[in-house]
């Protein structure tokens, strides 16, 4: 999409500038292509419209996917229409925005995204210090470094497992032996009294008891049946 409004020399000079200092410090982590003037040599799809940002950051990767926008604005280009269109329709995009503004018109630029509810991810200030020019961060979302280049998020480490919880000694009482029932007083066990067998005396015809040796033999021998 073609610009809103053109420049003044001196306003578009300067805003030409900011786009190759950002270009060198953009470069170090993305493949940046840029837009300066009047050139559109890299489009970015939004909707049915191809639109022509001042940077635009893809992924170092084969893929080169698209990382974020950058829109340089100078005093005179920080209206209400070009909040509206330009900044409304990046703001849209799956990807972070940065916009960068001159220090004194600051204030402006927040208050038309708050007024216009556009999410900028980062809004920068610049200002000229000799022939050198100052980049200054006033707004930060999350999701970015220091050096105002998007980045991902970090992973969460994995919570550590939980120990198992020792469970509580049970309230109920122990369990008691196996064994029957007894109802009232125990009864004394009378034990058997077995007969204790007296040894048998062999004894002889003529009715003394034989000696020990003789006993033996004749228990051995069998009886004589009659």
């Amino acid at each position: 999409m073609s610009p809103i409004l053109v420049r003044p020399v001196r306003e578009q000079l300067e805003h030409d500038r900011v786009i190759r200092l950002l270009q060198a410090k953009y470069k170090r982590k993305f493949d940046v292509a840029i837009n300066p003037g009047n050139e559109q040599g890299t489009a970015v799809p939004i909707g049915l419209s191809a639109w022509y940002p001042d940077l635009v950051l893809h992924s170092t990767e084969r893929n080169r996917k698209l990382v974020g926008v950058v829109e340089v604005e100078t005093v005179e280009s920080i209206n209400h229409l070009e909040a509206m269109s330009q900044w409304a329709a990046f703001a849209r995009l799956k990807t972070q925005f940065h916009l960068y503004v001159p220090a004194a018109m600051v204030d402006v630029a927040r208050r038309f995204c708050s007024d216009l509810k556009i999410s900028v991810t980062e809004i920068w200030a610049y200002h000229a210090i000799g022939e050198q020019i100052r980049f200054t961060a006033v707004q930060r979302a999350p999701g970015s470094d220091d050096n105002g280049t998007p980045v991902r998020e970090p992973r969460r480490p994995k919570p550590p497992a939980t120990e198992a919880k020792p469970r509580a000694a049970s309230a109920r009482p122990a369990a008691k032996a196996p064994g029957k029932a007894t109802k009232g007083p125990v009864k004394p066990v009378r034990r058997a009294v077995v007969p204790v067998r007296k040894p048998v005396v062999r004894q002889s015809k003529t009715g003394k008891p034989l000696p020990r040796a003789a006993a033996k033999k004749s228990a051995a021998r069998p009886a004589k049946r009659k």
